[in-house]
């Protein structure tokens, strides 16, 4: 059986495309195509027309404009039940387009001016718009799905033509969202006098990618999948795993904010994060990283059983001792592993699943779903710099003090609001988390510190609106407090400091996480 139909055939991954334009041909499909697609086709001895012969007019601009003539795009278009379209047909002397075999080129490679296209996202556009007669092709994946429907019946089912416009309507949406966050990212910085926090942008582009499936949602009974943003891969997408059944959403979730965390300090500081429901149960900094491990897990190792643990630097042997004498853990995630240490860690713990990455970065815009909308934000930058902070009382606190207080501080905002952090000798003993008041993150915190934060300091990541949370730090034996200020009884609260006698430190930043 040999068809009577046109394809065009323009793709930047080429994946598939000469054997696709084999079979087409074979079905007596007239093939049209352009620049390196028909290089390619021609070079495996398959006929193919150029789109410059076809419209009778040359690539102009740099190759700018290629596709974009009547003949492509009324070939595309018709609707070939209107009269009036098909006497324009007529009288133009354009033919169908049946088919359009097309897709982008991955901007976020090399972004640029020169690399916006322009032809291929009409050429796609034009064909999804009137899918009831065109098929449009631009995931190699579907090539195989079209033949064999032609080979059946001579064409493809209304069905498949619907879902693949929906699909090149996705992938075009995808790329123009990636050259949105591009432009945004090249708009120049602030000056001194212009207004901070600089406004967000009226529109927002965000195109979603399935880049896997998962197994199931936050529950059983729903679905799940992580998707990339704008084209762009992130660090999901270049971790190995190396042990374990499939990740879940809750363990993505979960440590995807465990490596935030661990990467957010030195990296030549050993430092092991360990969280939980999205937050911290342990964190540690020290000489080493098995110490460092020891330490984080000492902190709640209740809560640490079937955690989250991230770790800044490469699990060497110690480290691996260290974990085999503590609870399972759901999810390991560190730079790598040293030799034997996968082997020694799965013979241990057989459902652990072992990640390995590279640190991850923070997109510009901060996107979380209401029940019809969005919020949106710009990312936090967290001040961490004591150099800026002010203390607010009599006593001042010491070189050690001072490391605990900028670790409390730090690992707090990382804690769900309202949070209440202790630390000790860079170690956190006390971590109070997501209660609707400050006092009772204080005494969750104290109780979980259990006298081990004595002679440290306690982070708190908004203001004390009253003395009691100040009491309680102090029952709890920290000698230094650390948070923003700003309260309305700022002054009552430094009182009640000075009159126990710990030093305040005054950041003048809130960091609530919710």
């Amino acid at each position: 059986m040999l068809l009577q139909m046109r394809a065009l055939l323009s793709v930047y991954d080429k994946t598939g495309i000469a054997e696709l334009a084999a079979e087409l041909h074979a079905l007596g499909v007239d093939l049209v195509s352009s620049g390196g697609t028909a290089v390619e086709i021609a070079a495996a001895g398959i006929p193919v027309t150029d789109v410059a012969d076809y419209t009778g007019v040359k690539p102009m601009l740099g190759h700018r404009v290629v596709t974009l003539h009547p003949f492509i795009h009324g070939g595309l278009l018709a609707d070939r039940r209107d009269p009036a379209h098909l006497t324009d047909m007529e009288n133009s002397g354009i033919e169908f387009i049946d088919l359009v075999v097309g897709n982008l080129y991955p901007f976020n490679s090399d972004p640029g001016i020169e690399l916006i296209d322009i032809g291929g996202p009409a050429m796609i556009r034009a064909g999804a718009k009137n899918h009831a007669f065109v098929t449009v092709l631009v995931d190699p994946s579907d090539y195989p799905v079209v033949i064999e429907e032609l080979k059946e019946k001579g064409e493809t089912k209304a069905a498949t033509r619907r879902r693949l416009a929906r699909k090149a309507f996705a992938h075009s949406a995808v790329y123009d969202a990636s050259i949105v966050e591009w432009l945004d990212s090249q708009t120049t910085t602030l000056q001194e006098d212009e207004v901070t926090p600089k406004p967000l942008p009226d529109l927002v582009s965000i195109g979603l990618e399935k880049a896997s499936d998962l197994r199931y949602g936050e529950n059983p009974h729903q679905a799940g999948a992580r998707y990339t943003v704008n084209g762009q891969p992130s660090w999901w997408d270049t971790m190995q795993q190396h042990s374990g059944v499939e990740l879940s959403y809750l363990n993505i979730f979960d440590a995807d904010s465990a490596w935030a965390l661990a990467n957010s300090f030195d990296p030549d500081q050993p430092t092991v994060a360990i969280i939980k429901h999205g937050n911290p149960c342990g964190f540690s900094v020290a000489p080493t990283l098995a110490e460092a491990y020891a330490n984080a897990f000492a902190c709640d190792p209740r809560s640490a059983f079937g955690g989250i643990v991230a770790l800044n630097q490469p699990v060497d042997d110690e480290t691996v001792a260290a974990m085999e004498a503590a609870a399972q853990a759901d999810v390991v995630i560190a730079p790598s592993y040293g030799e034997g240490v996968v082997e020694r860690l799965i013979a241990k713990r057989k459902n652990t699943r072992l990640l390995q990455a590279e640190p991850a970065t923070n997109r510009s815009l901060h996107v979380r779903q209401l029940s019809d909308s969005f919020l949106v934000q710009d990312h936090a930058v967290l001040n961490s710099d004591p150099e800026s902070w002010k203390v607010v009382t009599t006593r001042q606190p010491s070189p050690a003090e001072m490391k605990d207080a900028v670790i409390a501080w730090r690992v707090a905002a990382a804690v769900s609001s309202n949070a209440i952090v202790m630390v000790k000798d860079q170690t956190a003993h006390g971590i109070g988390a997501g209660q609707q008041n400050r006092v009772e993150s204080s005494m969750i915190a104290a109780n979980k510190a259990d006298g081990r934060a004595v002679g440290g300091a306690c982070a708190s990541d908004a203001f004390f609106p009253f003395r009691d949370g100040i009491d309680a730090a102090a029952d709890a034996g920290v000698v230094v407090v650390v948070q923003p200020g700003g309260s309305v009884k700022d002054d009552d609260v430094i009182d009640a400091a000075n009159e126990r006698g710990i030093t305040m430190i005054f950041t003048g930043e809130r960091q609530f996480r919710h």
